[in-house]
């Protein structure tokens, strides 16, 4: 496992996250200036200093509930309100594009180049925010620095990890199965045609060599595909052309956010087999997440008549739906953190802690032993 996974996880989920929002604010016709607040909001707080700082540390990947409840924060960064079964669907088209990008990308080592397509994006949205921008272009330096000195054994340790994290995510999504590039199963196709990764031979040749170093023989054989060569590397700069497709935007006017999920509730590996047992690791993980949680600095709207809600779903019938089809066991609100550097919040959070020893009260049931994570700090 990679300790160095988390800013890529978080950077690549965000990016998907502002596509969704972003069509989703021009479909329903939100008025510019709010769509505008939203994305500006969230992305202040996504390359918030304090909270880069956490999150470039090196440290193992947290559970999915627990990332979960980072982007629940996030989303709710502004004056726009989810609830939570359009907020569940946000975060599972949002794991299903990024898990379909890490499988897809030729080598381990494009990853990087799937954040740069994000970020690329993302600064499009607030290029007119001399501010925010320099947030952005902030993280590009950080990134480049941490990530541009690895080796392709440290990429591939990288993808090794996210691909462990999405392994039993197999939510079926209309817009992939459409391109069917997705089975019903919810298991996504590899492709047998394309470019090769760059620095690669096209595979179809069998070299003899001697024992001294000179080429005998070639053998030809069938690679069963229809393959061709990377021509150019995408590049790995602050500004260019990054090549690769994976990364960019696939929502648009013309082609929107699916209504539509199969699978979402219901038949989702992900959802129906959710890891009750005690977490071993809870104290440590809740430590890491309350310091990463602490650096986001949302600010509240001061005009509550201002807010809005925006729904993921064609109507409010279809989303009302969903949220009766979702799992007991996903029924944990959206986590309300003092992201502050208040007194108060933390000697609650050191309490909180404190509980997680070997001495301590063992509970006679197992639901209320207090190792879930989301509901720990339902109290904050």
């Amino acid at each position: 496992m990679s300790s160095r996974t988390l800013p890529l996880l978080f950077i690549n989920l965000g990016g998907e996250m502002l596509y969704i929002l972003d069509q989703r604010l021009r479909a329903q016709n939100i008025p510019a200036d709010k769509a505008k607040k939203v994305m500006n909001d969230i992305i202040t707080t996504m390359f918030n200093k304090k909270f880069l700082e956490e999150l470039f540390k090196p440290q193992e990947l947290y559970s999915k509930k627990a990332l979960r409840t980072v982007f629940d924060r996030l989303a709710h960064a502004s004056i726009m309100r989810l609830n939570q079964a359009s907020m569940d669907k946000l975060y599972d088209l949002m794991t299903m594009a990024f898990k379909y990008q890490v499988l897809l990308c030729p080598r381990p080592k494009d990853i990087l180049l799937i954040s740069f397509n994000h970020m690329d994006a993302i600064r499009d949205f607030v290029k007119d925010a001399p501010g925010i921008l320099n947030q952005v272009d902030e993280t590009y330096q950080q990134l480049i620095e941490m990530y541009a000195p690895m080796s392709s054994g440290d990429f591939q340790l990288i993808r090794q990890t996210l691909l462990i994290f999405f392994q039993d995510m197999h939510i079926r999504v209309s817009i992939f199965l459409k391109d069917k590039v997705q089975n019903s199963n919810g298991r996504f196709v590899l492709s047998t045609s394309g470019p090769v990764p760059y620095g690669t031979q096209v595979p179809g040749t069998i070299r003899l060599f001697s024992c001294s170093g000179d080429e005998m023989s070639r053998l030809q054989f069938s690679n069963g595909g229809n393959y061709c060569v990377a021509l150019r590397e995408g590049s790995f700069e602050l500004f260019g052309d990054r090549v690769t497709k994976l990364g960019t935007n696939m929502y648009s006017v013309s082609r929107p956010v699916e209504t539509h999920m199969s699978g979402t509730a219901k038949h989702s590996a992900q959802h129906t087999k959710v890891n009750t047992a005690p977490n071993p690791l809870a104290k440590e993980e809740l430590n890491l997440l309350a310091r990463l949680m602490g650096g986001l600095e949302v600010q509240k709207p001061g005009n509550t008549d201002s807010d809005f809600r925006l729904n993921l779903f064609a109507n409010d019938e279809e989303e009302e739906e969903a949220l009766l089809l979702r799992p007991d066991e996903l029924s944990y609100g959206v986590i309300n953190i003092q992201a502050t550097k208040d007194q108060q919040a933390s000697a609650a959070l050191a309490k909180i802690m404190g509980e997680f020893t070997e001495s301590g009260h063992q509970p006679t049931s197992a639901c209320n032993k207090g190792d879930d994570l989301l509901a720990m700090m339902d109290g904050l």
